[in-house]
């Protein structure tokens, strides 16, 4: 029956790569910032609507195996710009990182921006001959001389903060302010088609990343009461109504930005790619300087953002291409965000940089046969920072995973992701040959990509290690007042 399926998907990719136009094709990359795994209704949730995402997986294809390159939001976003694992560029932790100055461990300072050496996949496609699009949040360094206009993207509405007006920073023929109390998702919709719109005669790469659905939530007020009464209803305290507006509204943000390509004709010569920088957050988030209670859940996964466990790193992907890539098919093939630059470069015919090592490898044959196998023998994570765990590294050899603590504890877990996705038991001291070999190969690859590591702390301090302070301001955080932002409930719903 295996090898029948096989023939069959192969026989339909066959028919409609013959139906491929001999112009390269579009790329619209849309990176949700902290999107959990089950977040969308085709990934199993029954609470949000989210009806535009999934009919982009039914009609394209959709990864049950995809991971965030890191479990927070900058690595994440190095590796897709440069194709790299961000362990070899130092980019480890979100910039500025957090500092906790009394743990056992004094972690690796974070390199602070995207170096401007680094050929970036908007730079790649540029020299293709592509028009290079770039809207909203960036989080690789400072806006002036770091910023998405001085790494390869002509069009960049570069925008920080949740909320408009906030600050933002528009180059290459942005023609557009957001209006008074506009939403910023629907301000984000609105760069997004004019970019399309601009851009329809020549192949273009856009790519979109809202802030959404990142804490401090904030709601529209209407879509926040439909979900409090479904959640009455339902008599469920998770996911937050406000979080579950917020995922609400970021499906209507992706469908304008689909009927964008459609309505341009361009929905055969575009490729739309769909997914988030990291994993979500686990039922509450209580880290001191910004909290917000009730988010969502994460289950059956374990873990959430800043965590190597399967809920930190473990998110969607969906890929759709009409008459190119087969409608509704699922691939369980384990990949990664730094596959992004190999596989638009190969679907562009842009060669990969000449002397910049690329970890990616491209999901092209996924795309064409959703049972293929990638070549790569594993999949590495370097986290040597305190967030919501502890300092550690992983590393997944087909169903087999390991975290390593690198906080001086000598601390491994050993997972089988096949018969234990919620990584309930650890089977390292079950499984010490099968452990033994993955932690060889974890620091082997450290060693080769030069990985910046923790070291030991003469100033810890038991009873003062799990103070936070402030790397900007080198104050420690106060953890009785517990800064929030927004303070009240009404600044939450808008």
């Amino acid at each position: 029956m295996l090898q029948l399926a096989r023939l069959m998907i192969a026989l339909i990719s066959l028919m409609l790569i013959s139906r491929v136009h001999a112009v390269p094709p579009n790329v619209v990359l849309i990176l949700i910032d902290d999107m959990g795994w089950g977040d969308v209704g085709c990934y199993g949730n029954d609470f949000i609507d989210t009806p535009r995402i999934d009919q982009l997986a039914a009609e394209g294809i959709r990864f049950t195996d995809f991971y965030a390159a890191g479990a927070v939001c900058s690595p994440t976003r190095c590796a897709v710009q440069s194709g790299q694992n961000q362990a070899r560029i130092g980019i480890t932790a979100h910039i500025p990182g957090h500092w906790r100055p009394f743990e056992r461990v004094i972690t690796p300072q974070t390199t602070m921006a995207l170096p401007l050496d680094t050929v970036t996949i908007a730079e790649s496609l540029a020299a293709a001959g592509y028009r290079t699009g770039y809207v909203g949040k960036w989080h690789l360094g400072p806006s002036s001389g770091f910023g998405p206009a001085d790494q390869g993207y002509q069009f960049a509405a570069e925008i920080n903060g949740p909320h408009l007006p906030g600050t933002f920073r528009l180059t290459g023929n942005v023609n557009a302010a957001p209006a008074k109390d506009q939403f910023r998702t629907d301000f984000e919709a609105q760069l997004c088609e004019q970019f399309i719109s601009q851009s329809r005669d020549q192949p273009f790469f856009l790519m979109l990343s809202p802030y959404a659905v990142h804490i401090p939530l904030a709601g529209k007020s209407q879509l926040v009461e439909k979900y409090r009464r479904r959640a009455a209803e339902r008599n469920r305290d998770l996911p937050s109504p406000i979080y579950a507006a917020m995922v609400e509204e970021v499906d209507t943000l992706v469908g304008r930005v689909i009927d964008a390509v459609d309505s341009a004709g361009l929905a055969e010569r575009t490729m739309i790619v769909f997914t988030s920088d990291n994993g979500g957050l686990n039922r509450r988030y209580d880290y001191r300087e910004q909290a917000d209670d009730l988010v969502s859940s994460l289950l059956p996964l374990r873990g959430e953002k800043g965590s190597l466990h399967e809920g930190g790193i473990r998110v969607p992907l969906i890929i759709r291409q009409p008459g190119t890539i087969a409608p509704g098919i699922i691939t369980h093939e384990p990949a990664i965000s730094y596959d992004f630059f190999p596989t638009f470069a190969s679907a562009a015919g842009a060669p990969l940089p000449a002397n910049q090592t690329i970890d990616g490898v491209s999901l092209q044959p996924l795309l064409q046969d959703p049972l293929a196998r990638l070549e790569r023998d594993a999949l590495h994570w370097h986290y040597p920072h305190y967030h919501h765990d502890r300092p550690s590294g992983a590393i997944r050899e087909g169903d087999w995973k390991l975290i390593e603590y690198l906080d001086g504890t000598g601390d491994i877990e050993l997972y089988q992701l096949s018969e234990d996705l919620g990584e309930q038991t650890n089977l390292a001291s079950a499984k010490p040959g099968r452990a033994a070999d993955l932690l060889q190969k974890l620091r082997s690859w450290r060693r080769l990509v030069s990985a910046r590591m923790p070291v030991s702390n003469p100033s810890y301090d038991p009873n003062r290690a799990e103070e936070w302070w402030n790397l900007m301001s080198g104050m420690p955080v106060d953890s009785d007042s517990r800064t929030r932002f927004p303070q009240t409930e009404k600044e939450l719903i808008r």
